[in-house]
């Protein structure tokens, strides 16, 4: 993803300016977008989820989704020689094979940044989460030195959470205003910004329809990725929730011309599930979406089964799990 264009100066389209100038204002747009019909979403997704691809895409496939994963590692137990090795990995997923490519990004912790940067140079990203990952529960003030910190340590990327017990509640427009401040906290000192994820933890919204209004809250203030889950609770990632979220940033582009991608996280851990991800994103959004750039897969074990398939697609024969080196 690059990471030097310039910072915008007023957050979300300017088509829209007037939809986040109150409570009521906001509450009306979001409460007016269409409703999501919840039989008919996961009816598509779960037919979306049984194509199959030929051997020659599915090469192709691998390689794309090897490229698209954020390679991840947020526990408390990290030390900086686990996330020095994971990002060894991130760069050589197969030392044994110079042809596979490296992953999108590395994701941690923001005081591991500097252990992994030091690794990856400019040819990885590094990702960071911030804003009191994982449940959001901090000050803004708190949160928003935590990105600071992230991004002056060399984040590339900053993946925040959003304050789910404001959003449940209808304070829409704290939860706006709180993404503007974080995309402000991702300037850096010569007008550049780290990019901002914003995770809504879809597995505690409750219904479709909440997940569509935090794509759109999000895009409108200035998000360039929507991701949704932390990984750390259940469920996370689903076919019929990244069916919304793509459907959703179709519809944003459509409307203002501006394209933001999307991240599932949390849960997808095989080759075929990330296939099934791949098909829905070339189906609802469009191929333009289908590059790192604008999607991307949060996992920890993903890759290796990625890297399975891969080397049974190149050999003819499977490689154990304990070939690669476990994340």
């Amino acid at each position: 993803m690059p990471t030097t264009a310039a910072a915008d100066p007023s957050p979300g389209p300017a088509a829209y300016s007037e939809v986040t100038t109150s409570e009521a204002s906001l509450r009306r747009f979001l409460h007016g977008l269409p409703g999501v019909d919840q039989v008919g979403a996961e009816a598509r997704a779960a037919g979306l989820g049984t194509r199959s691809i030929k051997t020659t895409s599915k090469a192709w496939a691998i390689d794309l989704a090897i490229r698209m994963v954020d390679l991840t590692t947020l526990e408390g137990q990290d030390t900086a020689g686990k996330v020095r090795a994971l990002a060894s990995k991130a760069l050589r997923p197969d030392p044994s094979d110079a042809t596979c490519p490296s992953v999108a990004a590395v994701c941690v912790y923001g005081d591991l940044v500097g252990e992994v940067k030091a690794i990856v140079g400019d040819a990885v990203n590094v990702a960071a989460v911030a804003t009191a990952f994982p449940s959001g529960r901090a000050s803004l003030d708190v949160k928003l030195a935590d990105t600071r910190d992230a991004v002056a340590a060399g984040a590339d990327e900053i993946d925040m959470v959003i304050d789910r017990g404001a959003f449940l509640s209808g304070r829409y427009l704290q939860v706006f205003e709180e993404i503007v401040a974080t995309r402000e906290a991702c300037v850096r000192p010569d007008g550049s910004h780290a990019h901002l994820k914003v995770i809504f933890e879809t597995g505690e919204l409750q219904t479709y329809d909440n997940v569509r209004r935090a794509s759109w809250l999000a895009m409108l203030a200035g998000a360039d990725f929507i991701k949704t889950s932390t990984g750390k609770v259940q469920p996370a990632a689903t076919l019929p929730v990244t069916l919304v979220m793509l459907e959703a940033v179709r519809d944003f582009r459509e409307a203002t011309g501006v394209q933001i991608g999307v991240k599932p996280a949390g849960g997808i851990r095989s080759a075929k599930d990330a296939i099934k991800y791949l098909v829905m994103v070339n189906e609802v959004a469009g191929d333009d979406w289908l590059t790192p750039d604008w999607f991307r897969f949060g996992a920890s074990t993903l890759l290796n089964d990625l890297l399975m398939q891969r080397t049974k697609l190149t050999t003819g024969r499977y490689s154990g799990p304990d070939y690669f080196t476990l994340d």
